[in-house]
């Protein structure tokens, strides 16, 4: 298992109450809020983001375990869905995903297919997901603050 620390920087940019400009592992991304939101749309909105993730990373994984078996898999499609609070019997409110993983690939058996559809479910994002990260917020101590003027 590998300890490498990623970083992203996130800030407004003005373009709407809510739009963001995202610096990540050499990459310039936009995000904001849908416009009934009070954002202008401007890109994706968190939970966007969050779902892209899961998919971009289901596909990753199930085309990195083809490759690794050399098996004779053409394209890997996933189409996601995302709910939150839904109501879980007494057990209070939870997120809810789906995925529909498509293997296109006329060569692959039915044993090839299903290894495939299990090593889907098993992505590091889904793990993370699934899991219990622990995520710590701090403030910057070096944060500019404005003092009014005396007079």
């Amino acid at each position: 298992m590998t300890e490498e620390t990623r970083s992203a920087h996130v800030e407004e940019n003005g373009d709407s109450a809510y739009a963001v400009t995202i610096q990540v592992s050499g990459h310039k991304l936009y995000g904001d809020e849908p416009v009934s939101s009070g954002g202008g749309n401007t890109g994706p909105a968190p939970y966007d983001m969050l779902l892209a993730a899961l998919g971009e990373c289901t596909v990753l994984t199930v085309r990195w375990y083809a490759k690794q078996q050399n098996w004779p898999l053409e394209k890997v499609e996933v189409n996601l869905t995302h709910r939150q609070n839904i109501v879980q019997g007494g057990s209070g409110e939870t997120d809810f995903f789906e995925k529909r993983v498509t293997l296109r690939g006329a060569s692959l058996s039915d044993d090839q297919r299903k290894k495939l559809y299990d090593v889907a479910a098993k992505c590091p994002v889904q793990r993370t997901l699934e899991g219990a990260p622990i995520i710590k917020t701090q403030g910057d101590t070096q944060s500019v603050r404005r003092v009014p003027p005396q007079g």
